[in-house]
């Protein structure tokens, strides 16, 4: 099968487990970002943000009534001062082991939430393989056009577009359309 029709057909199957879809888990570098980190001599960094994936996340995820969340294996100023900037409040960085954080997760969001929050309800978009786990667990996954081999493999719903360039967008717009 190729590519495409592949994808194709994830896609189509997929449709209906967007439906129970709670929560929006997201990692940063390679998804919500071009996967470059800018280092200054001085040792300062820069990342690059797409604003159609904050204003998404911001306006049309929430109208949604699905929480984000950032799940991501480094640790950031600049990734806490965006997710401060576009309102969301759980972010979770420095993560080894994504997958058993996850669970974690799930557990603190249902008591914080006041609802149960399952595996089934978690939608997650990531671009490489500290992110095949946590896909592999969840009821929906993604991933931008431009991610690894391996994910592009076995993700529900893989992006038109690459990562830093309004994949995490286009995957909200399809995720909110609850046809």
């Amino acid at each position: 099968v190729n590519m495409k029709k592949a994808i194709f057909l994830r896609k189509a199957m997929s449709r209906n487990k967007k439906r129970n879809i709670k929560i929006l888990v997201m990692d940063v570098d390679g998804t919500l970002t071009d996967g470059r980190i800018y280092m200054g001599t001085n040792g300062e960094m820069m990342k690059a943000f797409h604003i159609k994936d904050g204003l998404a996340i911001s306006r049309i995820l929430v109208k949604s009534g699905i929480v984000p969340v950032i799940l991501t294996g480094r640790k950031s100023d600049i990734v806490t001062r965006r997710c401060e900037e576009i309102g969301i409040r759980y972010l979770f960085q420095g993560v080894n082991d994504k997958s058993s954080e996850l669970e974690k997760i799930l557990v603190f969001l249902s008591t914080e939430l006041g609802m149960e929050i399952t595996f089934n309800n978690v939608a997650y978009i990531g671009d490489d393989i500290n992110d095949i786990d946590c896909m592999k667990q969840v009821g929906l996954s993604a991933c931008p056009i431009d991610a690894a081999g391996e994910v592009l493999e076995i993700a529900d719903y893989v992006c038109r577009k690459k990562g830093g360039e309004g994949a995490v967008r286009e995957f909200i717009e399809w995720i909110s359309k609850k046809e």
